[in-house]
């Protein structure tokens, strides 16, 4: 029964892909019906003030591992996010833009999905072409959790950049609406130390 639940959701991503996704859509249009996400705002931690690295770890949707200590020497992106969260949907895009942007310039992407099971989040990155992983938190979020102290993603989604050290450089609460934010949080990280 629950992997015909799981085989149902994964064809209605997979038409969703094919066509206007109707949440995405709608956030778009700013309806905010059925949603309360954050207001796009971002908030820059100066080096000084950045305070200790954020350390977490998980699973992937794929059954791989992702340790905050394998990605010291980069600036990391972790993005919260869910497959039915229409800003979600709506920033993917965005996210996977600036992923293939900085791929070659030490810049690792981690999407941290909150409530889907490992399908799903697989199935999402088909529809919607993501090209990086994500840890499955759903059932510890422990990664959530590793934030909490530092820069807590009060919204879905939320994205965090860390800078090389492993610690928090900027947030931006809910989605991202342009490449231009994302890139140049990357790019002032990329020129610290």
């Amino acid at each position: 029964m629950l992997s015909a639940a799981a085989a149902a959701l994964a064809s209605v991503l997979l038409v969703a892909g094919c066509s206007s996704d109707p949440l995405a859509e709608q956030y778009k249009e700013g309806s905010s019906k059925g949603y309360i996400a954050g207001d796009g705002s971002v908030m820059e931690i100066a080096e000084p003030d950045r305070g200790e690295p954020v350390d977490f770890s998980g699973t992937t949707e794929s059954g791989d591992e992702i340790s905050s200590s394998d990605l010291v020497g980069d600036v990391v992106v972790v993005n919260f996010w869910y497959a039915s969260c229409a800003p979600c949907r709506a920033e993917a895009p965005i996210l996977d833009n600036v992923f293939e942007e900085y791929s070659d310039d030490g810049v690792e992407f981690v999407g941290v999905n909150l409530r889907d099971q490992p399908g799903t989040a697989a199935s999402f990155n088909d529809t919607y072409d993501v090209g990086y992983s994500s840890i499955i938190d759903v059932d510890t979020g422990s990664v959530k959790l590793a934030f909490a102290d530092t820069v807590p993603p009060n919204s879905v989604p939320t994205t965090i950049v860390l800078d090389k050290q492993g610690r928090v450089a900027a947030r931006i609460l809910g989605a991202i609406e342009d490449t231009s934010i994302l890139s140049t949080l990357v790019e002032d990280a990329l020129a610290g130390t």
